[in-house]
């Protein structure tokens, strides 16, 4: 059963009534896609929050806009990393049959072979697209690797039958790998240089480059 949010319509312009919006506890939003036009609302922040955990990332949302039920994804939203707060959201409607896209968190557990023996995790793919209705996209995307050693790599091939969901990826992207240890050694002048940096490092930049 979908969580409820209640949402208001409101005007949509001026920056002073924005603001009015978030001095009052709200987030200014727009909610379009399936069998809605594009509309401007506002909902609770409070709310809001304590819908999102709740429901996660990608769960499905109804939406009350004036005792209009209409279920929903959190598409995109802004943040102002000052405040901590959401200034701005946008709500996507949805035919709960019809398959989405969407992006879901890759979440990778330590607890390997290859970092036991000293060696360290890098993950490559953060986030990993699939497709699915609405109600089979996972919150997260949590992948073990007890037996992955020092110099291996997970693909995504070898994760791809263990989740309800298309995986819109190669089956030989390589999702994360486990690097050697990182070493120390003394170089002629006193100083001391790492040994087996990342594969990511970007400290070698060609001479004259821009940072």
């Amino acid at each position: 059963m979908s969580t409820v949010l209640v949402a208001k319509s409101r005007t949509n312009g001026q920056r002073s009534q924005l603001t009015d919006i978030r001095m009052q506890g709200g987030i200014p939003a727009v909610v379009y896609g399936y069998q809605v036009e594009n509309t401007p609302i506002s909902v609770n922040s409070a709310e809001f929050m304590k819908t999102m955990r709740e429901v996660g990332r990608n769960g499905v949302i109804s939406l009350d806009l004036e005792g209009k039920k209409v279920n929903v994804l959190l598409h995109e939203y802004q943040e102002d990393p000052l405040r901590n707060e959401i200034v701005h959201a946008d709500f996507l409607a949805i035919d709960l049959n019809q398959e989405i896209e969407a992006n879901v968190r890759v979440e990778i557990s330590e607890d390997s072979a290859g970092v036991k023996s000293g060696g360290v995790l890098q993950v490559l793919l953060h986030e990993l697209s699939v497709t699915a209705v609405p109600e089979k996209i996972p919150e997260v995307i949590h992948i073990d690797i007890p037996d992955l050693n020092i110099g291996e790599a997970v693909t995504v091939g070898e994760i791809r039958g263990n989740f309800s969901c298309t995986i819109n990826h190669e089956d030989d992207e390589p999702i994360a790998n486990i690097q050697p240890p990182r070493t120390e050694e003394e170089t002629p002048d006193g100083g001391v240089r790492e040994e087996n940096p990342p594969e990511n490092s970007n400290d070698d930049k060609a001479e004259g480059e821009d940072v």
